[in-house]
């Protein structure tokens, strides 16, 4: 009896030290209880008419579900980039502004207010795809090519992004007019649940059958873990560092045709302001180490709605919106910490002295 009570307690502390997904999932059911307590009102769902006459749900949990289904797909490129290359892509935000800017340009082409479009949609969101790619090629190129700081390469187009966003549509604001563009961002007519619900699932299959059916998970831990010995073992740390940055350049395409198709416009200094440090943040509170090596990808998932979660929290209690970042930044502070090698050494050592007592009793 005494021996089955022993195993029990060390399955159960080796899930809890284990399971990176644990981390999200405390951290949402604390938001959840919290919301519960002040205002269970919080929880309520119904079904409302929008501006285009249709039928959808709203509440705070569909804003949560629209507006972190974005962050979500940053998230899947972003915990690839910090697994392989030990560091983050801080340009993510201005690399938005550009692929949203390139998509109103094929869309609207010389004419800012155009009265149907000049191109389909499809095209111009491939033409984003790729300049988007780019940019994280060019981002990749620098990390991995010349061996710069993730964080300090990317602060080339995290300065200059929203410029360059800016100049390919000669500083003008351009306005699609045409109602399905909106649909990427809103919802499509006949179906009650936000679109970037859908997009966001969409990316996480793609992302899921890549990790399944590729050595792309394997090869980007080896590299994020050990890259001497990843290289002795026949990869290319280089190759697979640049690789992940051009996969988050793909999911900044994709984030930046929702964040455009939400108003059919852009403001280029406004546009997924401050939205790299919520990928970041999703990241980390995903359970996955800033400094490279394994990760959990569901997890990093989970993260980015806990953050809207958050973010919608606090917008709910009336906390004004420039001191949000504050909020946030606590958090990251706090997930550092725990992330740090000394506390997680100290964390495993209480555990092992928690486990000879036990088995001592």
């Amino acid at each position: 009896m005494q021996n089955t009570t022993t195993k029990k307690s060390k399955n159960i502390m080796n899930m809890f030290s284990g399971k990176q997904i644990l981390i999200p999932i405390a951290a949402l059911l604390l938001l959840a209880v919290f919301n519960l307590i002040a205002d269970p009102s919080f929880y309520k769902i119904s079904m409302d008419v929008n501006s285009a006459g249709n039928h959808v749900l709203s509440g705070y949990l569909i804003t949560i579900l629209d507006y972190g289904s974005e962050l979500a797909i940053l998230a899947i490129g972003m915990t690839l980039v910090t697994a392989a290359s030990g560091g983050q892509d801080i340009s993510v935000g201005a690399g938005i502004a550009i692929a949203g800017s390139v998509i109103l340009r094929v869309l609207c082409g010389t004419n800012s207010r155009p009265d149907k479009l000049q191109a389909p949609i499809i095209v111009a969101f491939l033409v984003a795809c790729v300049v988007s790619m780019l940019f994280g090629a060019f981002n990749g190129i620098l990390v991995a090519g010349f061996k710069i700081q993730p964080m300090v390469a990317t602060l080339i187009l995290y300065t200059a992004g929203r410029s360059i966003a800016a100049w390919i549509n000669n500083n003008e604001l351009p306005v699609v007019s045409d109602p399905t563009f909106a649909y990427f961002g809103g919802f499509i007519p006949g179906i009650p649940i936000p679109t970037p619900f859908f997009i966001a699932v969409a990316c996480m299959i793609v992302i899921a059958l890549a990790m399944k059916f590729t050595n792309l998970r394997l090869y980007t831990q080896a590299v994020g873990i050990n890259e001497h010995s990843s290289r002795l073992n026949g990869l290319n740390p280089a190759f697979i560092k640049f690789l992940s940055f051009v996969i988050l350049g793909l999911c900044v395409a994709v984030a930046g045709l929702i964040k455009v198709s939400r108003i059919s416009s852009i403001n280029y200094s406004v546009i997924a302001k401050d939205i790299e440090m919520d990928a970041i943040l999703a990241v980390a509170l995903g359970g996955n180490s800033l400094s490279g090596g394994k990760f959990n990808m569901t997890a990093s998932i989970l993260g980015a709605y806990v953050i809207q979660f958050l973010t919608t929290t606090l917008y709910k209690v009336n906390v004004k919106s420039d001191a949000i970042s504050a909020y946030k930044a606590v958090v990251v502070i706090i997930l550092v910490v725990i992330s740090a090698p000394v506390v997680r050494e100290k964390f495993a050592s209480f555990t092992k002295k928690m486990q000879a007592k036990k088995e001592v009793a």
